[in-house]
């Protein structure tokens, strides 16, 4: 471990808890990074979307070292195992030394081009163009564009 790290490492940890005290779910996954705000996490946890050893929990449940933390937040599923305890929020490569990373990998980005995307100057699209976007749309489950007749141009 780089010394600037472990230096960081100790320091979170001094001010973290005591032996025998707790660190709040929601400030923990917080102060690691796994959410970008501690009322975000409290949201994640009132939505039951943070589980602690299979159980829901709420914002002030106390979490212990050995616990596993699941986390679904962005459409993804983080699992988690915690390693250390710490209250306050640190930088990335500290945080990573608080938990074992146990998630699936994230799923691939589409190296393709999203469907609806037109070249600048390409001028509005015909109804061969939109009828060809409505079909894309439609093979991707994005179809937004129904036949109700509002947000029409309203013309007739």
């Amino acid at each position: 471990m780089d010394p600037k790290i472990a230096a960081a490492v100790a320091a979170a940890e001094a001010a973290g808890p005591g032996p025998g005290e707790s660190v709040r779910i929601d400030s923990w996954i917080w102060a690691v990074r796994l959410i970008k705000t501690r009322s975000l996490g409290a949201t994640a946890c009132r939505g039951g979307h943070v589980r602690v050893n299979g159980e829901r929990v709420k914002p002030a449940y106390n979490v212990r070292v050995g616990d596993e933390v699941r986390l679904r937040h962005e459409g993804r599923e983080r699992v988690v195992v915690v390693k250390r305890l710490i209250r306050k929020r640190v930088g990335a490569p500290v945080a990573v030394q608080c938990y074992i990373d146990n998630s699936p990998p994230p799923p691939p980005r589409e190296a393709v081009a999203p469907a609806g995307i037109r070249d600048r100057g390409a001028g509005r699209p015909t109804k061969r163009d939109r009828r060809e976007l409505e079909r894309l749309r439609a093979l991707r489950g994005l179809s937004g564009m129904g036949g109700s007749g509002t947000g029409g141009s309203g013309r007739r």
